[in-house]
């Protein structure tokens, strides 16, 4: 019995050891992110061997990322299309994958099963037929030619499909029975039921937005429509140059921390919908 609790309490603080090193490995970078960005722009400059402390931290160079370039605008600029587009795309799947899920129609699976495959193609070719449409229609520089590609995921339509199927069939008969809508029967019984699902999908397509690259850079050219990620390459030409690295760094936390905040107050949200989305019955 006394070895089997040495034992026990050996592959502990094993265990706590390798996740303490893990732990430290994966901050490392936000800690050096925020150190450098409160470090004087002369006295980093000086550092021939960096250093992973600073005596004199100082928040100018969070004042000049505001003041140089126009990282406000940016920020605004994230947020509409963050916002717009996860409030249309939560518009389309959740019906979606209501109707997928508990209206019987003709091909219902059929039509699913080609949904599915969609998610099959290449992103770069969907990307170019993206891009043909938005410039024929003469959408470029607009926040509509940014938000319309991305206010649908069949992957979110498909994980959302299987949670609503997890819901008891006897709940949907007992209300038709009742007179219920089915557009009543899911705001009231099947949206707050999967409301951990539904949060999780809302927060990872916050954060795919914010970090969204590729469309941005492609379809806007105007600094008026810049996101903090494409605007970031701004920063680095023309605002802060290539030599001003606290200061960069400093633009770099600003556009970070929202996404941070986001994450430490929904974790359990997300965690909770990841395996409730992946759990049928």
């Amino acid at each position: 019995m006394e070895m089997s609790k040495k034992s026990s309490r050996l592959s502990r603080g094993l265990i706590y050891f390798f996740l303490t090193v893990w732990a430290v490995i994966v901050l490392f970078p936000f800690y050096w992110m925020i150190l450098t960005s409160v470090k004087d722009f002369a006295s980093y400059n000086t550092e021939y061997i960096p250093r992973f402390y600073t005596l004199n931290p100082t928040l100018q160079n969070y004042v000049d990322a505001f003041t140089s370039v126009p990282l406000g605008r940016y920020l605004l600029n994230t947020v509409i299309f963050t916002v717009a587009t996860t409030g249309l795309m939560m518009l389309v799947i959740v019906p979606a994958a209501f109707a997928f899920a508990r209206l019987e129609f003709r091909g219902r699976n059929l039509v699913f099963s080609l949904f599915l495959s969609l998610m099959m193609i290449p992103t770069e070719l969907v990307i170019i037929t993206n891009y043909v449409t938005i410039v024929n229609w003469n959408l470029r520089n607009t926040y509509l030619g940014l938000i319309l590609p991305s206010v649908t995921s069949i992957f979110y339509i498909y994980l959302l499909k299987e949670n609503f199927e997890a819901i008891p069939d006897e709940l949907y008969k007992a209300a038709k029975v009742d007179g219920t809508g089915d557009l009543k029967y899911l705001l009231r019984v099947m949206v707050p039921i999967s409301q951990p699902t539904i949060v999780t999908i809302v927060i990872l397509k916050v954060i795919e937005c914010w970090n969204s690259y590729v469309w941005p850079r492609l379809i806007t050219y105007d600094s008026n429509y810049f996101l903090v990620s494409n605007g970031i390459q701004e920063i680095r030409e023309n605002g802060l140059g290539r030599e001003n690295t606290p200061a960069m760094m400093a633009a770099v936390v600003v556009i970070s921390v929202p996404l941070i905040v986001l994450f430490l107050i929904f974790r359990n949200k997300i965690m909770a919908g990841v395996s409730r989305g992946g759990t049928k019955g």
